[in-house]
């Protein structure tokens, strides 16, 4: 079982050590929609609508409100696929993808934070290794979901 405090920033003791990522897949006909980065850090990448967690919210919470803020789909999340875990010098971060159900496809988002928002099929995504964020860790949160290898949503409990 893995359990998670509603925090975005985790701590022991006081003691920064992390953050907390969350965001969806969404399909619809066979294809992914991305969202392109407006921020300077990463101009111009595609990525999963995906996010920090905010303070008072559970990741159930975050991951939905991510997904809307970054391109105004309405969505369920319906399991898990993937926890992942990146540690660099000085910080590091936990995430947490989800697959989706689509419920809302009115495709709208803030031109500060994101410059476009496309669907494309998985072979394209695939094929977009420079233009990826993170190419390892979209790819494989929608390759497991071309997979059918989702977690049980249920395994998250929240304390």
């Amino acid at each position: 079982m893995i359990f998670f405090k509603s925090n975005k920033v985790l701590s022991i003791g006081g003691v920064f050590v992390g953050t907390i990522i969350v965001g969806g897949v969404i399909e619809k006909d066979g294809k992914f929609l991305l969202v392109q980065e407006a921020q300077e850090k990463c101009r111009g990448k595609w990525n999963i609508p995906a996010g920090h967690l905010d303070c008072n919210e559970t990741i159930f919470e975050g991951a939905k409100r991510e997904v809307f803020e970054e391109c105004g789909c309405k969505v369920e999340l319906s399991g898990i696929l993937q926890i992942g875990n990146k540690v660099k010098k000085d910080t590091s971060w936990i995430s947490v993808v989800f697959s989706t159900i689509l419920l809302e496809d009115n495709i709208v988002f803030d031109k500060d934070e994101i410059l476009d928002v496309k669907w494309f099929s998985y072979e394209e995504i695939l094929n977009m290794k420079e233009e990826l964020r993170d190419y390892a860790w979209i790819t494989d949160a929608i390759t497991a979901l071309v997979n059918n290898r989702t977690s049980d949503i249920s395994t998250i409990k929240i304390i």
